[in-house]
């Protein structure tokens, strides 16, 4: 059950209504819901909900911390850290995006979307792990087999990241990849930078049948392909290739996303009993291609199971990069930027600086706002209350 309506944009909702968080949903409406799909959720949809539910809560246990200014002990429920909480490592995926900005190269960006046809994605949901290896493995073939054609960049070598989303922005099940792809790549003997267009990179049409066939192919490696076949159309496979200027605004647009998943806390408005004596809960969104916001209601049951369709199996990895993009690579990533900047006649400036000293992210003592440094950790079973007189 779900309404739809307009809404303004989030920075004028009403600051003194209080906003539910998704640990709260989760704990009053959580039980209800596996007690209704008991049988029917993965381990990993289970997992995800336990360590939610306990978040921030103080079942996870307590991280005791000391302001040496005033003296005084604080504790501080520990968080869960799973990957899919809007509430957690918030600062790793800041940390994420201060490295790939730093790693981006002088040239044209592209943002090249390839996304699961609707028919397919009952078999994703059941299949997880095979067809998201499959989509990453298809969308990055094409891309490699089409960069190769000198109409197009005439490289054999590229280098580019691809982030897996699976939702859409009402939550539901939109499985597609994004890669930010550079503008052009290394000839093959890598000691030359053959540049794209500045507005174009490869055909979307071409792609798009191209990405089919690999993608056919990818499921076949893992006893697949025959179920997909079977559900396929004629229908037209949806390729998206965008020019994305600098890549700065698109790493913005993937950064939030990496250690998350599905939707930010502040897009959560409230969480209320409904008329049936089933929970309510509603979320903005925002319709593709518009700037407007809108407010979604969906019973509990609803918005969990929405939620949780886009649990990811453990270990896999939903952000990949390949070529000279990735960390491991032995091309010198400066004299890779030297490359680019002679071959496209720009200036590049050689800055020797010292070192930025880290901005400290500590917790700080909510009495006299000094520092807190850490003393120990103290387990959910073990808990106590510290006397600030022990020191």
């Amino acid at each position: 059950m779900c309404d739809a309506q307009p809404t303004p944009a989030p920075a004028e909702t009403p600051a003194e209504e209080p906003r539910p968080t998704l640990g709260q949903i989760f704990r009053q409406y959580g039980p209800a819901y596996r007690r209704a799909h008991a049988g029917q959720l993965t381990r990993e949809q289970l997992q995800v909900l336990d360590l939610l539910e306990r978040c921030r809560t103080g079942a996870l246990g307590h991280a005791v911390y000391r302001c040496d200014h005033c003296g005084t002990y604080h504790t501080v429920p520990q968080s869960c850290g799973n990957r899919h909480c809007p509430q957690c490592q918030g600062q790793r995926a800041k940390h994420w995006l201060e490295t790939q900005l730093a790693r981006r190269l002088p040239c044209a960006y592209f943002l090249i979307t390839f996304t699961v046809p609707q028919e397919l994605r009952a078999l994703f949901q059941t299949h997880p792990r095979e067809g998201y290896g499959a989509l990453f493995a298809a969308a990055a073939a094409t891309l490699r087999k089409l960069a190769r054609n000198p109409k197009h960049v005439g490289a054999r070598r590229l280098g580019f990241t691809g982030v897996l989303h699976t939702w859409g922005r009402d939550l539901c099940y939109h499985p597609h990849v994004h890669f930010l792809v550079p503008g052009g790549g290394l000839s093959a003997d890598g000691q030359r930078w053959l540049p794209s267009r500045a507005d174009f990179f490869v055909p979307v049409q071409a792609a798009s049948t191209i990405f089919r066939a690999k993608l056919l192919d990818a499921l076949a490696e893992c006893g697949l392909a025959e179920q997909a076949r079977q559900v396929l159309g004629g229908q037209a496979w949806v390729v998206h290739s965008q020019a994305v200027g600098d890549g700065e605004q698109a790493l913005r647009y993937l950064a939030p996303y990496v250690y998350r998943v599905a939707l930010s806390q502040r897009r959560l408005v409230k969480c209320e009993p409904g008329p049936d004596d089933l929970g309510r809960v509603t979320f903005l969104y925002r319709k593709s291609h518009t700037r407007r916001y809108r407010r979604m209601t969906l019973t509990a049951d609803e918005f969990i199971r929405r939620f949780l369709q886009h649990v990811l199996p453990t270990g896999f990895q939903k952000v990949r990069h390949y070529g000279f993009a990735h960390p491991r690579c032995q091309i010198d990533r400066e004299w890779l930027k030297m490359l680019v900047t002679v071959t496209l006649n720009q200036i590049y400036v050689l800055l020797v600086t010292a070192p930025a000293l880290p901005t400290p992210h500590g917790p700080r003592c909510p009495d006299c706002g000094e520092p807190l440094r850490f003393v120990t950790f103290e387990p959910a079973c073990a808990w106590r209350y510290l006397d600030p007189d022990t020191s």
